[in-house]
């Protein structure tokens, strides 16, 4: 018993002297947001910029409009008055504004070029299982057709029935013709007509004479 008590003790200590328990993370609560010294960013968002800015990049108007702003920056610091000058020759600025400018694109361009490799990849993919899916389709269907074409063959067609039965009627006149038989004998002249057809004859009315 002693020992039981001991550890008791050791477990819940009580007092103005106990140390207070660690406090753990508990599974069901999320984390705190940590602090990043990087801008955060929606890629999504910054490669739909990169794509616009690349296809205004390959357009006839920016190759204008940057024409006409280099001709006005080289005319503004060759003609204007020496205080008026912001960049004279060998318009080092200029220089540095294009080489940015490059500098620049050249990523924009690339990243725009991944974006639309990865949806012609994603294209190509559906393409290839639509086509996969057509195929199986085809050949099911000239499976089908293969088998309604072979139970149709053994389907008996109103020519082959007619057919069978002018067949049938040449081959009993042949053999009435060989016999020398009459297949029907209650129709020859000067038979006695039988009781069912005498029945089933209308009665003359005798006044009618």
């Amino acid at each position: 018993m002693a020992p039981e008590r001991e550890s008791t003790r050791e477990r819940t200590p009580a007092g103005a002297t106990a140390a207070p328990r660690p406090q753990r993370a508990r599974l069901d609560q999320p984390r705190a947001p940590k602090r990043r010294i990087l801008p955060e960013w929606d890629p999504e968002a910054f490669g739909r910029l990169s794509e616009k800015i690349a296809r205004f990049i390959g357009t006839g108007r920016f190759l204008v409009w940057m024409t006409v702003v280099i001709i006005v920056w080289v005319l503004w610091n060759v003609s204007a008055p020496r205080h008026l000058r912001f960049d004279e020759f060998p318009f080092i600025f200029l220089t540095l504004a294009l080489s940015l400018q490059a500098s620049y694109a050249a990523p924009l361009i690339l990243l725009a070029q991944n974006r639309q490799d990865d949806r012609d990849r994603v294209n190509l993919e559906q393409d290839r299982k639509q086509n996969e899916r057509s195929i199986a389709d085809t050949e099911y269907l000239t499976r089908e057709i293969a088998a309604l074409r072979m139970g149709l063959g053994e389907v008996a067609t109103r020519d082959w029935i007619r057919s069978e039965l002018q067949d049938l009627v040449r081959e009993l006149e042949e053999k009435r013709q060989q016999d020398g038989e009459v297949p029907y004998p209650a129709e020859l002249p000067g038979r006695p007509e039988p009781p069912e057809r005498r029945q089933q004859r209308p009665v003359r009315d005798t006044d009618d004479r």
